[in-house]
């Protein structure tokens, strides 16, 4: 094995999503990724794209931006040791946002839906452990997105009070 596998697999026994697999599994889970390289502003995932890949977030941070023709607003951002990618990779459904490398090396683990296929099947308690993640990096998501708009609620709403 070679010293970036050794990296990435003390990495990932460092994670959440590997929090219940053995060493042996992460580095299992790692024969079915692969470690891909964004530069700053680099688009991940374009907006209107049926998700054929997740995205785990190795190294620096990625930004969700929703486009509506006329400005680009990021909705959220996605750090170190996080899944993206899911809603659409699960639902099939078109992107509505873009991810958006936000640092000039941001790394990412990625497993394609090929790939994620024969994980369920021949290694199903790794695939049980990635859908828990996901469902939890969703969760964070919706929840940092919630806070976000509830403070920008009571400023914009509160500044107008007197």
């Amino acid at each position: 094995m070679d010293t970036a596998a050794i990296d990435l697999t003390e990495f990932l026994n460092q994670q959440y999503l590997c929090e219940s697999l053995t060493v042996k599994e992460v580095k299992t889970l790692l024969e079915y990724t692969e470690l891909i390289t964004f530069k700053k502003k680099e688009t991940i995932a374009d907006i209107g794209e049926v998700g054929e890949a997740l995205y785990f977030v190795v190294r620096g941070e990625a930004a969700l931006v929703y486009d509506n023709g006329h400005n680009e607003v990021e909705i959220g951002r996605m750090n170190e040791g996080e899944l993206m990618g899911e809603m659409s990779f699960f639902d099939r459904q078109p992107r509505s946002v873009r991810m958006v490398a936000m640092s000039s090396d941001t790394r990412l683990l990625r497993l394609t839906r090929t790939m994620y296929k024969r994980l369920r099947v021949e290694h199903p308690f790794i695939a049980v452990n990635l859908l828990e993640h996901a469902i939890i990096s969703l969760d964070h998501l919706i929840r940092r997105v919630s806070t976000d708009v509830a403070t920008f609620n009571r400023y914009f709403y509160a500044a107008g009070k007197k």
